[in-house]
């Protein structure tokens, strides 16, 4: 990893969102460092799906050209790892997880959400913070496509929380009723990892 430390106007300089730009305990890096539980994930894109399911009205599965076709974004974004390096002003390109949500109803009781991937890693979100309007389905990153190691064809991008929320490989959404932890969850990590705030690991 080649990291650099921040220039001095860095600090306390305010994001998009009015957030600081660098969190509390993290460094800057100008590389995509891997990081993966286990094996590189190779999905081919032909066999990709994507399901919606748990509290809704009716589940809903697309393919990789369904997806696609849905409306289309290109973000710049930071992106914020545990381990302390940040990368800073990257652009994403994807869905918006607003036009995601539009493809089901869900149930009045649903408040949360477990993300399912490819090889079986799974982390969860609250509902109000997969509503966040930063938050999307991505395929690119940098102006190309992702690459296996960070996640192709498709990984999340929840730019507000740790990385570990970001996940590779993402194959569905299964909508709670109550917030529930995933497999770095289940280790210790934090379930709400708000970076700003140091949520690293839970108490």
């Amino acid at each position: 990893m080649s990291f650099i430390t921040p220039p001095p106007e860095l600090a306390g300089k305010l994001n998009d969102f009015g957030e600081l730009k660098l969190p509390p305990g993290q460094v800057v890096t100008h590389k995509f460092p891997v990081l993966t539980y286990g094996e590189t994930v190779h999905v081919v894109k032909a066999n990709w799906k994507f399901r919606l399911e748990g509290l809704v009205e009716e589940p809903f599965e697309f393919d990789w050209e369904f997806f696609m076709n849905l409306p289309q974004k290109t973000m710049t974004a930071d992106f914020h790892c545990v381990t302390r390096w940040s990368m800073l002003d990257k652009t994403w390109t994807g869905v918006p997880i607003a036009e995601v949500l539009k493809l089901v109803q869900l149930k009045p009781e649903a408040k949360a959400v477990m993300v399912h991937c490819y090889g079986g890693y799974t982390t969860n979100l609250t509902l109000d913070v997969l509503q966040d309007e930063t938050v999307m389905l991505c395929h690119s990153w940098e102006g190309k496509p992702l690459t296996p190691e960070h996640g192709a064809p498709c990984r999340l991008l929840v730019p507000k929380r740790y990385a570990w929320k970001s996940a590779k490989w993402v194959k569905g959404f299964e909508f709670l009723a109550k917030d529930k932890a995933g497999m770095w969850e289940d280790f210790g990590y934090s379930m709400t990892a708000n970076p700003w705030k140091e949520e690293r690991y839970s108490d």
